[in-house]
């Protein structure tokens, strides 16, 4: 069956270890990230270290999102939460890397050019390393929705892994922009990967009074003028990158599901806290899927199958 991503069924982890550092977009603060190899069954973990001393640690999953409002944050104390996971998270999750620890020294993650391309370098660069536990798979049974307003995000049963999102802003240069398509590391990297965060310059004062956006620049935000013009030199990676930067968050938004998902999630106007709240309706349903694991050896090279486990 087409699952996309981690098509050999084992886990896998990074070969060494590697380090990034840039600015924070939020904090405005120099923050530096590394990435280390972890065992089979670890899972993907941050932890925020101080000196020499580790003051938290998550393990990426939906039960430890606290607030969602202008990005995805670990924990729910700013004290020792770590901010701005989502594009980490979905290099991590389209290259199918089961097991990391990532070792934060800061409060969020660097923004490197508000894209997921800088990660995808590091972790190829690296490699990636397959390890003997086959790896299990979140497979969707039914449909499961929500709604909000005139938004809303659902899961449906599909033979892949799928991303159908459409946006609809107030704005001539957006309106109303869709991209669908099923996700594997190539597709990522071609179509997605590279696609930048962005906002408005009215939006600007706002976002620095209330202490966020700090490191927000032109080097690492696509940002639109109030006559509606991107001011960035470089202009737009994509036509449609705006909707491209909303289906990377959602995959990384997703990749908290802690496994691979096997079906498709659709979202409209949606953002990091409707990405989140269907997650969480999806995981609070336990008729809504079932925990599977490839059934083949990796020498194999016939369609491979997917068994039932128990759930964890």
């Amino acid at each position: 069956m087409g699952l996309g991503i981690g098509l050999l069924g084992f886990q896998t982890t990074i070969a060494h270890s590697v380090t990034l550092s840039g600015t924070g977009v939020h904090s405005g603060a120099e923050v530096a990230i590394t990435f280390h190899p972890a065992e089979a069954d670890s899972g993907i973990v941050f932890q925020r270290v101080v000196g020499e001393q580790t003051i938290s640690e998550f393990k990426a999953v939906s039960s430890q999102v606290g607030n969602t409002d202008l990005c995805t944050i670990l924990g729910f104390s700013p004290a020792t939460s770590i901010a701005t996971i989502e594009h980490v998270m979905a290099a991590i999750y389209a290259l199918g890397l089961d097991n990391l620890l990532v070792e934060v020294h800061g409060a969020e993650m660097p923004i490197m050019d508000g894209s997921s391309a800088p990660f995808i370098e590091a972790i190829e660069q690296t490699g990636i390393k397959a390890l003997a536990v086959k790896r299990r798979y979140i497979r969707i049974l039914k449909p499961v929705r929500i709604e909000s307003g005139a938004s809303w995000s659902e899961f449906t049963p599909y033979d892949g892994m799928r991303f159908e999102v459409e946006i609809d802003f107030d704005s001539p240069l957006i309106g109303r922009q869709a991209w669908k398509g099923d996700i594997t590391p190539s597709v990522f990297k071609t179509e997605l990967s590279r696609a930048r965060t962005f906002g408005f310059m009215r939006d600007v004062e706002r976002m620095w009074a209330a202490g966020r956006g700090l490191g927000s620049s032109l080097e690492n935000s696509v940002v639109i003028s109030d006559d509606n013009t991107v001011i960035n030199m470089e202009g737009l990676r994509y036509k449609d990158e705006f909707v491209r930067h909303k289906t990377l968050d959602a995959v990384g938004d997703l990749a908290l599901a802690g496994a691979p998902f096997i079906g498709c999630y659709r979202s409209y106007r949606g953002g990091h806290k409707m990405n989140a709240n269907a997650l969480k309706a999806l995981m609070s349903d336990p008729t809504a899927y079932e925990i599977v694991e490839t059934s083949t050896q990796r020498q194999r090279s016939v369609p491979r199958e997917v068994i039932a486990v128990n759930a964890p």
